[in-house]
């Protein structure tokens, strides 16, 4: 019989909390769901207000992968949701916007994924990203080189960037910013992309080429279009150890001089939250997000 676990006043079916989701390590589905309780104080600023894509993984990352945008069925009627307007026509997306729908999301097994705008002005973006990608042999400390430089960049136009890992092989930078559309933020982010490969052009790639690929770094710009989602700070991956896109500081960054110094897995959150807090709780300062230029 499914556990019936009561969150904030709203029931909640937990199923197979024993079921193993990562085999690697033996991580299992309620250890999931206790990691999302867990910090859930510093995940939900980044998910209210946001729609949210679902790349589900319920038999772990072995299993079958696949995005759910649509509010899926059986959603219960208090999970808020949002008209998102689309090029084939507005589709109802979900809202994370408390505990017992971050809950209720968690039992799915899936990693949280965002758009760079809020529901309610899906015409004006309030975030920047890059997803630093390295190619094979590149790593992550090579993401970190670039990471520097575009730091450096966007804080000439006065745009403060932040880091996290993005959970997998590369580093994602995010930046408040305010009074542009995705489109126009998405134009400006390929021409610092464009700018990076000219500066470090044995290092950057701002194209999707795969055959230009290995040991380059792609700078992947296009996530700032308004279709386009982005994994969530704070997010469980799908991958073959339960790794967390997990916000660092940028003396790690700095300091970073092989891949493991930048690898994050649930496990390891509790504690960096405790020390640091959230790391990219500047995000949320209105008065200090970035205008393009």
């Amino acid at each position: 019989m499914t556990p019936i676990t009561e969150v904030e006043g709203r029931r909640l079916a937990l199923s197979n909390l024993d079921k193993v989701l990562y085999p690697a390590t033996g991580f299992t589905k309620g250890e999931v769901l206790h990691y999302y309780a867990t910090v859930a104080d510093v995940l939900l600023p980044h998910l209210r207000e946001r729609p949210v894509s679902f790349l589900r993984y319920p038999d772990g990352p072995d299993g079958q992968l696949f995005f759910t945008k649509n509010v899926p069925p059986g959603t219960p009627d208090w999970v808020a949701t949002a008209e998102v307007p689309r090029s084939e026509g507005p589709s109802r997306m979900v809202l994370v916007q408390d505990l017992p729908s971050l809950m209720w999301a968690a039992n799915l097994v899936t990693e949280f994924h965002t758009h760079q705008w809020l529901a309610p002005t899906p015409d004006e973006a309030d975030r920047l990203v890059f997803d630093l990608d390295p190619g094979a042999p590149a790593t992550i400390v090579h993401c970190c080189e670039v990471a520097l430089w575009l730091r450096e960049r966007l804080a000439a136009d006065g745009i403060v960037a932040y880091a996290k890992t993005s959970g997998s092989k590369g580093l994602h930078l995010l930046a408040a910013v305010r009074g542009s559309s995705s489109e126009q933020v998405s134009d400006y982010a390929k021409r610092l992309a464009v700018e990076a490969e000219r500066a470090m052009p044995e290092l950057v790639l701002h194209r999707m080429t795969r055959s230009l690929r290995p040991g380059k770094v792609f700078v992947d710009w296009s996530q700032n279009a308004g279709r386009k989602t982005t994994a969530a700070p704070y997010t469980l991956r799908a991958r073959a150890e339960p790794t967390v896109s997990a916000p660092v500081t940028w003396a790690e960054v700095e300091e970073c001089g092989a891949p493991e110094g930048l690898a994050f897995q649930a496990g390891d959150v509790g504690a960096r939250v405790g020390e640091f807090g959230d790391l990219l709780a500047p995000l949320f300062d209105v008065e200090g997000a970035g205008v393009l230029p």
